[in-house]
């Protein structure tokens, strides 16, 4: 029996601080139930002392969890942050405190500006503080992988000694090279009296694109535990991926003597839903979970892959959730091929609400020569902004061109039933579109972000378009809109991220 090795999901916390993913406390819920879905074992809830709303997502975290999964809130080695830490996490079945300090030269000396052995008294305090809260403990030395090997295996056995139950030894700057930062695990666990008693973590960033690989190299030599995020998210370039370090032990569970519980089948709607809470697209080639993952172009492939499908397929794509349906969605599609897609999808639509899809549906359909899965999501994910809207897309309408002043008619329908059409002109057709939104809706913002995605390949694809807007008191929302017309996706975002930004002051 290989070992089990615990999946820490830090997507709410470290994913959280990547530029422009900042989520709020009904937000870091939605994806925390996706969590449970996954069968994580610890939830890194957030930060409680830097924020109300961090405070808050972790109180409530905790709360959702129950037995299902341990709920970490994090801190510094300062006890202020310890006490925060526990009164957010007193309502979790099973909470975590993780504290810790810097361990590198680099960090004690230009940062904390503090002595080896201060690093180590503040360590031991840090820990023995937050015992006096919780049974269990996680103690994090930031940098370790840049830190001396022999001063780093004093702090770790001290820690331990201490009462630490989880030791982390992260690659912060993600700067080791695979090799070194196994033998960096190989050596605490050679050389730190007590070490076989705790749980060993490895957290590792991406600056050199090998996070996954540093994190299965901690493994190899002794890790029990993986922290990670859902699509790598993280600080700067991000995270150990969770979905590529577990297909990973999945592949080679024998080579690295290591399983872990997760319910992959999960991975892609967890990804979708990341995705579409921060902004933050997936590349289309990203391993596991990206569009292309599982995508054929080459006929050679394509032979293969008919033939016998593990020719060019190392996973099968149903072990991570991708929709595996062989229908050929089209203009000519009824209503039964559209509601076993979107079954297969793990959505369920009857009556009504099936027909308003439909509908959708063919007006996508009728312009294209094929439906993709992605479409369909795109639809789906439309529909359900639409239906939890304040403000909603009646009607738009512009025109533009050489020497043509582009100019915009917009109608809208108001949180009261009540519809409104302006028209207003602009830099361009969709500077005059928001303009005339904004004459419509009247709330302060900033337009800081504009991004158009294509939500399939081919040149008839549906265009995705993704907002950000800053509201007055400088918070940031997301929006997205879908549409084969590009104005029509632009109005979309926009006035979806302006519907969440109302929702907020409501």
């Amino acid at each position: 029996m290989t070992r089990k090795i615990d999946i820490f999901d830090t997507t709410l916390r470290d994913g959280e601080q990547s530029p422009g993913a900042s989520m709020n406390t009904e937000e870091k819920l939605v994806i925390a139930r996706q969590l449970l879905r996954l069968n994580v074992d610890v939830i890194e809830a957030g930060f409680p002392i830097s924020s109300p709303g961090d405070f808050e997502s972790v109180r409530r975290i905790s709360e959702l969890a129950g037995d299902a999964a341990v709920v970490c809130a994090l801190t510094r080695a300062v006890d202020k942050d310890i006490d925060s830490a526990a009164d957010a996490l007193k309502f979790a079945k099973r909470p975590r405190i993780h504290t810790g300090i810097g361990v590198s030269p680099s960090h004690m000396r230009d940062k904390l500006r503090i002595t080896e052995d201060e690093c180590i008294e503040r360590a031991v305090h840090a820990v023995s503080y937050a015992k006096k809260y919780v049974e269990d403990v996680q103690f994090y030395a930031e940098d370790a992988g840049r830190s001396d090997f022999a001063f780093l295996a004093r702090v770790i056995e001290a820690v331990i000694k201490a009462g630490a139950t989880v030791v982390n030894i992260p690659d912060t700057t993600g700067y080791s090279l695979p090799e070194d930062f196994g033998a960096r695990i190989k050596y605490l666990m050679d050389n730190v009296a007590g070490i076989d008693d705790v749980t060993v973590s490895v957290h590792c960033h991406n600056d050199l694109g090998m996070a996954t690989a540093l994190s299965l190299a901690g493994v190899r030599n002794g890790a029990t535990q993986i922290e990670c995020t859902i699509n790598g998210l993280g600080e700067r370039a991000g995270n150990t991926a969770m979905e590529e370090v577990v297909m990973a032990m999945r592949m080679h569970g024998e080579e690295l003597d290591a399983h872990t519980d997760i319910n992959t089948r999960e991975f892609v709607k967890a990804s979708r839903l990341v995705s579409s809470i921060t902004g933050m697209n997936v590349q289309a080639n990203k391993a596991i979970v990206g569009a292309n993952a599982f995508a054929h172009s080459s006929g050679i492939h394509q032979d293969g892959v008919l033939k016998k499908r593990d020719t060019y397929e190392i996973i099968d794509p149903a072990e991570v959730g991708v929709g595996q349906s062989q229908i050929v969605l089209t203009a000519r599609s009824g209503h039964a091929a559209l509601k076993h897609r979107l079954e297969e999808l793990g959505y369920e639509y009857e009556g009504e609400e099936l027909d308003r899809l439909y509908n959708a549906f063919l007006d996508v359909a009728d312009k294209k020569k094929e439906v993709y899965d992605e479409d369909l999501e795109a639809l789906v994910n439309e529909r359900d902004r639409e239906e939890c809207a304040i403000y909603t897309l009646e009607g738009v309408q512009v025109s533009c061109g050489f020497p043509l002043k582009p100019t915009a008619t917009v109608t809208l329908r108001g949180p009261e039933g009540d519809v409104r059409t302006v028209c207003d002109w602009g830099a361009g057709p969709i500077d005059a579109v928001y303009k005339a939104i904004d004459q419509i809706v009247q709330v302060d913002n900033d337009l800081s972000e504009f991004a158009v995605n294509a939500v399939t390949r081919g040149i008839d694809a549906l265009g995705e378009v993704t907002v950000r807007v800053k509201a007055a008191g400088g918070e940031v929302y997301v929006g997205r809109g879908a549409d084969g017309d590009i104005i029509v996706s632009s109005a979309k975002a926009y006035l979806n991220a302006l519907n969440r930004l109302l929702a907020e002051k409501r």
